[in-house]
Order: C-alpha cells, then sequence, then structure tokens
C-alpha cells in the first residue's frame, strides 16, 4: 500500500522577485512609517540589514541604493545631499497599502460598483424595452431590433422605424462621495503606540482603491488637530502629527462644507480618530480642555452630527480607543447622526473601513 510521507517543512520563498523588490517592500514599509524621510528609512534598512542579513556578498544596500535611483523612486535634490521620493514611489506606496489591506479585493472590469436598481448607469443587464427619447445609441440591441422589423414590417418591404427600436436596461450606478477625516492630534502617538501610520495606510488604501476601481467616486481627505485643512492624496505619506489638540468641529464643518458642493446623492464621511474632541475655535481664540469630556465642546460636537443627519450625511467613526466613557460619547454621537461607530484595533481598521465603504454603497439614497 502507498502510504504518506513525512518530511521537514522548508518555507518556499518567491523566486520570481528579484533582490530589488524584495527590499523595495521593506523600504516602503520603512518610508510610511518615517513619513517619507528618505534617509531615516536607509538608516533604518542598513540596521535591519546588520540585524537579519537582508542582504548578500551579491547585492547590497549600496546596490539597492543604486537601483532606486535608476528606477525613479528617488532623486537627490541640486546639491545632491539630500534624498526624496518621486511620484512613482509614492505611488507605490499607495499600491502596497492597497494589497497589503484590501488584499482579498477581487478585481472587476469596471470602475462601479452596482445596486439593485434599475437607472443611469452603464452595465447591461438581461431586462429589455422599448426605446425612449434619451436613450443612447450603444444601449439599441440592434438584434432585437431587426427582428422586430421584419416582424412589423415584413422582409420585402423592411425598415426600421422607432417602435422597432428594443434596448437594454442598465443597472444603477451608486456614486458615492466620501471625505476621510484623520485625526493628527498629538495623542496618535501617545503612550508609546503609533496610530498614525495604520490610519495613514488605510487612507492611502482607501484612495487607491476608488482611484483604481470606483473612478467616477470622489474621495476628499482632510486632517484635523486645533484647526482642520484638506490634503492631497500625493501628500499621505508624508503626514505626521502634530502637537495639537482635537477640533473634531472644525473637520466636520470642513466635511460638511465640501460635501455640500457634491452633486452627488450619497455623501459620507470617514472620521478616524482615537481621542475626544478637546478644542474649540472661538473668532481667533481657541478653548481648549484635555481634561474629560467638556460639555461646551462635546455639545457643539453633538450639533454637527445632527447637522449631517439634516443634510442626509452619513458618519462612521472609527474609534481607536477602548476607553468607556469615550465609547459613551461615540455612542452618543453615532445616535444622533444615526450614522455607524466601530471601536477598532489598529490591526483591525482596514477591514472595518473596507467593508463599510462596499456596503455604504450599495444604498441608493432617495
Amino acid at each position: 500500500m502507498i502510504g504518506l510521507r513525512f518530511t521537514k517543512y522548508f518555507e518556499q520563498n518567491n523566486l520570481s522577485e528579484s533582490d530589488f523588490e524584495k527590499l523595495l517592500k521593506v523600504f516602503l514599509q520603512l518610508l510610511t512609517i518615517t513619513s517619507g524621510n528618505v534617509s531615516e528609512s536607509l538608516n533604518w534598512m542598513n540596521e535591519l540589514d546588520r540585524q537579519y542579513r537582508l542582504t548578500d556578498d551579491k547585492y547590497g544596500i549600496g546596490d539597492f541604493i543604486e537601483d532606486l535611483k535608476k528606477n525613479n523612486y528617488i532623486e537627490e535634490n541640486e546639491n545632491r545631499l539630500i534624498f526624496k521620493i518621486t511620484a512613482k514611489a509614492e505611488r507605490a506606496i499607495r499600491k502596497q497599502s492597497l494589497e497589503e489591506i484590501f488584499g482579498k479585493l477581487k478585481k472587476s472590469g469596471r470602475g462601479n460598483h452596482k445596486t439593485p436598481f434599475s437607472g443611469a448607469g452603464d452595465e447591461p443587464n438581461s431586462d429589455k424595452r422599448e426605446y425612449l427619447f434619451g436613450d443612447l445609441m450603444e444601449q439599441i440591441d440592434m438584434t432585437d431590433s431587426i427582428r422586430n422589423a421584419q416582424i412589423n414590417h415584413g422582409i420585402e418591404d423592411f425598415k426600421l422605424t422607432e417602435a422597432d427600436l428594443e434596448v437594454e436596461e442598465r443597472d444603477f450606478k451608486a456614486i458615492t462621495s466620501t471625505v476621510l477625516m484623520i485625526d493628527i492630534s498629538h495623542s496618535m502617538i501617545l503612550y508609546g503606540e503609533d496610530r498614525i501610520t495604520p490610519a495613514k495606510k488605510v487612507a492611502m488604501a482607501l484612495s487607491e482603491l476608488i482611484t483604481v476601481k470606483y473612478p467616477k467616486d470622489t474621495l476628499d481627505i482632510i486632517v484635523f488637530g486645533n484647526d482642520a485643512w484638506p490634503i492631497q492624496i500625493k501628500d499621505l505619506p508624508y503626514l505626521e502629527v502634530g502637537p495639537y489638540h482635537t477640533n473634531t468641529v472644525a473637520g466636520l464643518q470642513l466635511s460638511i462644507d465640501i460635501l455640500r458642493r457634491r452633486k452627488t446623492t450619497n455623501k459620507q464621511i470617514f472620521m478616524i480618530t482615537d481621542g475626544k474632541p478637546t478644542c474649540l475655535k472661538e473668532g481667533v481664540k481657541y478653548y481648549k480642555n484635555s481634561f474629560g469630556l467638556d460639555r461646551k465642546i462635546v455639545n457643539k460636537t453633538l450639533d454637527q452630527a445632527a447637522i449631517c443627519r439634516k443634510l442626509g450625511i452619513s458618519i462612521t467613526t472609527f474609534m481607536i480607543a477602548r476607553d468607556p466613557y469615550l465609547q459613551r460619547f461615540v455612542r452618543e454621537f453615532t445616535a444622533i447622526n444615526n450614522g455607524r461607530a466601530f471601536y477598532s484595533s489598529l490591526s483591525g481598521l482596514g477591514d472595518f473601513i473596507f467593508e463599510d465603504y462596499i456596503r455604504n454603497r450599495r444604498k441608493k439614497v432617495r
């Protein structure tokens, strides 16, 4: 009888990857952590190489740096003293974040998301109907239309009239406008825990997802500390925490202003934060209180939640904190907005945001 023979397991490395590609993955991760600081990342590469032998006698870190320049991932300044990353490297960081967080995402041939409703869209379904004024030429089913003409007028006196035309029904496409709010207050790096790097990775992955898979959607990214301001997708790798308090009201007000200008029906805010609102701006002065939940600040924050609900803007809060009193505040905030809240660990943040984004795109807001 033929049996089974067990041998020692040896991990199989990806033989198709070159030494440069293997080191590039590590380097891109370090760029995210160091906020795009090439020199610091390369210093870390040398340290990791010393401890874990990332390279060998055939290919060293010096070779890797030369390949980075040759492949246009980094470039030197005019004095050839300082390296900086290129647009190609920024895109590579976003792509790696997408693969890391949304690696199980199935590829789609179109950059839109289906809903169960028929209407304006570009994905044909099995339903057919008569031609109506305004239908596009590419919607006309020529085979069925010619058959209708033959039945209605005969083969000998063939003619094709408007009444013979039959068109393919199209699935409605839910176009969504999203604002991603990222807390960059000082608490995002307190207590020895790096919370800003996972937040950046999620933002880069989400931006890459929308750009590639849902190009008709809009994504605006804002950061908030003492104030709130918009940033570009290309700025994400360089994002750093500042010596700020948390002005959630300013972030929500800016998000509302952005979404008011969007002509889409589905509008939503994703807010990534780890702390309580601790700051308001009153004229040119700041009202701050870092001790507990200040009722004055809390009430202003809850007012913004109510405004968003009135405007049909849902807020999903991703809370990177486990404090019971903060969770009570988030529950109250969520109830007023009729939104959603997730109390996520750093490792599960990407899964939560991905699932919620896709779920929201399936809705048709009337």
